[in-house]
């Protein structure tokens, strides 16, 4: 049988593969950069002439996740020029079953098919088997999701709660959010847990110190952290302290039960910051629900793939449409 095509697509890259019916592993990864492309299809069709995928060989299934809204028949890529319909694409590429669904529900797919070797433990805890878990991870933006399993197959959640208002809670952190404010009215979690954010962290905490900021981007700020500087060291934790903060509140409003899963390309190069921080402190300061918030497990997700792995997994799960 022919193996199907699966994607996981970006605002600058599209990680594209094969996948044998039935299964969820990946293989032929490559990865190709958008903007070497007028569109998707262009790209997939280089792929599958690159891994010789073609003529009688061409996958008819694809699942391809984006990382923009997807509801529509129309996908307008948020970070890179891609435009098309839905339609064009199954026509043009010749595929009678053509899924298309958001990068986070991606990630939340394929967190149960992560082997236990590319989890990290953070906080220790019960998992229980029938209940949602948690994804989250600040990337170029904050993706929230959940996963539930369900009596036939794996149940996305999609949410925007990167979205929702950030809240802070303490004198430095209402501090920082005015600084926050000078540029935008509202201030969302994801405002600070991104890239971007954590630069803007180091800006605000220079800023308190009536100090000239010295970095300019957010892998300079974790390299000076890295390095011993104490203002990107104080942004670094800061970042974390309140990824610690939404963790647990958005854990209550899911009752994630079956653990959290931290994902995205960021946190994987914090490993050695996490128990220097108060990511764990803040995730259970939750008063009268701390303790129901101690008990649940919290884990680094390091597996490369992820995405893929929920791209393949939806491809024929009745649930994701």
């Amino acid at each position: 049988m022919r193996p199907a095509l699966i994607g996981d697509i970006g605002g600058t890259n599209a990680r594209l593969a094969l996948v044998a019916p039935g299964e969820v592993t990946p293989h032929d990864i490559i990865n190709l950069p958008c903007a070497d492309y007028p569109g998707v299809i262009e790209a997939v069709q280089d792929y599958l002439n690159r891994v010789g995928a073609t003529g009688d060989n061409a996958p008819q299934e694809a699942c391809l996740a984006f990382a923009c809204p997807v509801h529509a028949e129309r996908v307008k890529m948020t970070n890179n020029h891609w435009d098309f319909l839905k339609s064009d694409v199954q026509q043009q590429l010749n595929l009678s079953l053509f899924k298309v669904i958001n990068d986070f529900t991606a990630q939340a797919l394929g967190v149960p098919h992560v082997a236990a070797s590319d989890l990290v433990e953070v906080q220790p805890g019960k998992s229980q088997g029938h209940a949602t878990r948690l994804v989250i991870g600040p990337g170029t933006g904050l993706g929230v999701a959940g996963v539930f399993p369900g009596q036939h197959a794996w149940i996305p959640l999609p949410t925007e709660g990167g979205h929702v208002t950030f809240a802070p809670t303490d004198d430095t952190e209402r501090a920082i959010l005015d600084i926050f404010k000078q540029r935008r009215t509202r201030i969302s979690v994801e405002r600070i847990l991104c890239g971007q954010g954590l630069l803007e962290l180091y800006q605000a905490y220079c800023t308190l110190e009536g100090m000239e900021p010295r970095f300019t981007s957010p892998a300079e700020v974790t390299t000076a952290a890295n390095q011993g500087d104490s203002l990107a060291t104080a942004a670094l934790l800061r970042f974390l302290k309140i990824l610690g903060d939404v963790c647990g509140d958005a854990t209550l409003t899911m009752g994630a039960r079956g653990g959290v899963y931290l994902c995205g390309g960021i946190l994987p190069r914090l490993l050695e910051w996490l128990p220097k921080s108060d990511l764990r402190a803040a995730f259970v300061n939750k008063g009268r629900m701390g303790t129901y918030n101690a008990d649940i497990p919290i884990w680094v997700v390091t597996a490369p793939w992820t995405g893929l792995l929920g791209a393949a997994e939806a491809l024929h799960n009745e649930e994701v449409f």
